[in-house]
């Protein structure tokens, strides 16, 4: 028996290496694609990101051939694969791609070709198109000419080029007046799903009224001081979204693009049905830093948003001191686990977990303006999934 396992047991061990480099392949030529995906769509680009870009689909074509090997493919002579490889000389020549679609050359068929062809007796119609198209830009040339006499020969100066100022900005917006004017602390726990609020809210009014002090409060300090705060109010405003906006060169947002959202809403009814619970994830800048650009990723922690709120104006002043300075809007905020040191290898993202102490989930109060951007988080399975 123990000779037959001395002869099986290469064959297996070599069966498992032949598996995890498939299976590592495969992983590569994914990720390599979803990369360059990402990369494509930045809508402001350096030499950095363009070297990026180049990379990752440099990683999916050395590694695409497992597709071929295990029968799924033949072969990738697919037209869109092949312009993948035009897109940094594209980008660098054209600029960002959110600036041109394939709109453009649907709208030169139309006026190439379809009209042109309209405008023929659809008997031997290719030089009759081509002389069409002839006339039509000449009369469009001599129209100009004719514009330009009429609104006086005056010599224009030299033109410079200035080269476009590159600075990505975004602007945090929020509604002026609340989704809902006025929830109960109850309702946030419950419907909101914000279990430790009334905790979360008493520290953090504890902690923003010492700001000042000279020696900072230890935790056990500060939960014994916030022991001792009772609100002065028994509803609070609640906001369910939150927007960020793209804002141009000259500092001007524009309200019609947004370029990221965070929801915060409870379970609503809807007609007959109920529409769940919406929290998002969220990456908060906790760093001195207020710049997210320039900030490394240790200055960021990833929470999830169960409630944006702001205080009463009226409850301000037996809270606070006047020289206290009090964010309009606040959120609620349970934390996952910091980020490690560097990315797992195989797959170059972090992992992050729920924060817990004794059990419970922790959470704070943090001012909206801390909240950087949404973050997206995957499940991590286990190698069986129940």
């Amino acid at each position: 028996m123990s000779v037959q396992q001395g002869h099986h047991l290469p064959v297996a061990y070599q069966w498992d290496r032949t598996l995890a480099n498939l299976l590592l392949s495969s992983r590569y030529s994914v990720q390599g694609l979803l990369y360059f995906l990402y990369l494509a769509q930045y809508p402001c680009h350096s030499s950095e990101t363009i070297q990026l870009l180049d990379d990752a689909l440099d990683l999916f074509h050395e590694n695409k051939d497992i597709f071929i090997d295990l029968g799924i493919r033949d072969n990738f002579n697919l037209p869109k694969l092949h312009a993948t490889r035009h897109y940094s000389y594209m980008i660098m020549m054209l600029g960002t791609t959110d600036n041109y679609n394939t709109e453009y050359t649907e709208q030169l068929h139309i006026d190439y070709a379809k009209d042109a062809y309209c405008a023929t007796n659809h008997k031997d119609e290719f030089v009759q198109m081509m002389q069409w198209l002839k006339r039509k830009e000449k009369i469009l040339h001599h129209d100009k000419y004719v514009n330009w006499r009429l609104a006086g020969d005056v010599e224009s100066g030299p033109h410079h080029s200035h080269p476009p100022n590159m600075t990505f900005r975004w602007l945090q917006t929020i509604l002026k007046h609340p989704t809902a004017k006025a929830i109960s602390i109850d309702k946030l726990v419950e419907d909101y799903g914000a279990t430790y609020f009334h905790e979360a809210l008493a520290c953090y009014i504890t902690q923003l009224s010492h700001a000042e002090d000279p020696i900072p409060l230890h935790d056990r300090a500060l939960d014994v001081l916030a022991c001792d705060i009772h609100f002065p109010f028994r509803t609070l405003p609640v906001f369910h979204k939150i927007k960020w906006l793209s804002v141009d060169a000259r500092g001007h947002g524009d309200a019609t693009v947004t370029l990221d959202s965070v929801h915060a809403r409870p379970q609503q009814r809807s007609g007959s049905g109920l529409l769940p619970r919406h929290s998002d994830t969220v990456l908060v800048n906790l760093g001195a830093n207020t710049e997210a650009i320039s900030a490394g990723i240790e200055a960021f922690h990833v929470g999830q948003v169960w409630a944006v709120f702001s205080l009463p104006s009226k409850s301000l002043p037996l809270l606070f001191l006047p020289t206290d300075q009090v964010p309009s809007h606040l959120a609620y905020i349970e934390w996952f686990s910091l980020f490690l040191l560097a990315p797992y290898q195989h797959h170059g993202l972090y992992k992050v977990s729920r924060s817990l102490l004794g059990g419970a989930k922790l959470a704070s109060i943090v001012p909206l303006s801390k909240i950087v951007c949404s973050a997206h988080l995957l499940l991590n399975f286990s190698a069986v999934v129940p």
